[in-house]
């Protein structure tokens, strides 16, 4: 049947552009009634206003993830429409070039660990305590795969943004044991889209930001338990649907 429905709402943070607004228009085009947050107040309204032209019943609100008074607003400014079941975290800045560890400036560490990781977490204290008391919910955090310990993670460079990400698989696989793997009835999964086409990917990436969302859509609609009434696996890292190795 799928989780995604006219009954349930999905907040996605960094959704005025990227990989979060098409994911905000992935998840709308399942039913679900979607906000989308950013920090921008024209283009969280502009990107609002695309999705309903595309059908999506969205509802735009102005936040800063690395903010938490800014979220709690936020969450004031968007409770009538309903608590979120759906929490995408897909907030995020990439590192300056040549950041390495030691040649990484206070100001630089803190501008990216503030939004990618800290946004990460601030963002979940504000909106997923109904999906725990519900017992009901998807939290889905974009990661990368510069983040991992294995393959394209231990190349170096870039230190604020890979350990940023490293952070964000850290909070996930904490927040699913919490969770007890799903046996509460929240899913709590980190991906990594791949390098698209967008403002931090690029023009010449080689992923289009729809296929970079589709994992995430994916997982938002799945069920918490397969055919057999097993609860599907959670906590993980994945890939183009594909488990991989953090």
């Amino acid at each position: 049947m799928g989780f995604l429905g006219s009954d349930t709402v999905a907040l996605v943070t960094g959704g005025s552009r990227g990989l979060g607004l098409a994911a905000a228009r992935g998840i709308g085009g399942r039913g679900a009634r979607v906000i989308v947050l950013g920090r921008d107040d024209s283009r969280v309204a502009a990107a609002a206003a695309e999705l309903v032209d595309d059908g999506v019943e969205a509802i735009p609100v102005a936040a800063d993830v690395a903010d938490p008074a800014s979220l709690a607003r936020a969450a004031d400014a968007v409770a009538h429409v309903g608590p979120p079941d759906v929490l995408v975290l897909s907030a995020g800045v990439m590192a300056a070039k040549m950041t390495r560890t030691i040649r990484t400036s206070p100001d630089e560490w803190q501008r990216v660990m503030s939004i990618n990781l800290d946004g990460a977490f601030y963002s979940i204290e504000t909106f997923a305590q109904d999906l725990v008391k519900n017992r009901s919910g998807r939290v889905i955090a974009l990661s990368a795969c510069l983040g991992r310990f294995t393959g394209p993670g231990t190349s170096g460079g870039l230190a604020p943004y890979r350990i940023s990400k490293a952070g964000v698989n850290a909070l996930v696989r904490n927040f699913a044991a919490e969770m007890q793997w799903g046996q509460r009835g929240v899913l709590v999964d980190a991906v990594c889209p791949g390098h698209c086409r967008t403002d931090m990917g690029g023009p010449d990436a080689p992923r289009s930001a729809e296929e970079g969302a589709e994992t995430i859509v994916w997982l938002a609609d799945r069920d918490a338990t397969d055919d057999e009434g097993n609860v599907v696996p959670t906590g993980v890292l994945w890939e183009d649907r594909q488990i991989v190795p953090w």
